[in-house]
């Protein structure tokens, strides 16, 4: 079972079938019959994931098994395989990321150095 913070993240996950960089595309499902996970997709690769607290507040998703990990910014998502050292997917946007990233565009934050 997930704890309460677990869930909580479950509800930011963006789903659908997002377009990526290079014409790829990642779908993410919500699990019915388990509240809070998710079925990604990617090509004929599927994972089953669940929300992991991060330190960074971005929303994470992992498949242990597997070893992949979805990370969800505000202006990108991408799927990586920690075990083959990869990045399967990167770029991936739901339509408010598309937004979120066209906004930096013409207004990106004040540089810090």
């Amino acid at each position: 079972a997930l704890t309460p913070v677990e869930l909580a993240i479950a509800q930011q996950v963006y789903q659908g079938k997002l377009p990526c960089e290079l014409g790829a595309f990642v779908t993410l499902t919500a699990d019915a019959k388990s509240p809070g996970y998710f079925d990604v997709q990617i090509k004929n690769q599927k994972y089953h994931m669940s929300p992991v607290k991060s330190s960074t507040g971005a929303v994470r998703l992992e498949d242990p098994k597997a070893g992949t990990v979805w990370l969800q910014l505000a202006n990108k998502s991408m799927l990586m395989n920690h075990k083959l050292g990869q990045r399967l997917a990167d770029e991936c946007m739901s339509p408010a990321q598309f937004d979120v990233a066209e906004n930096l565009k013409t207004n990106p934050p004040v540089s810090i150095l």
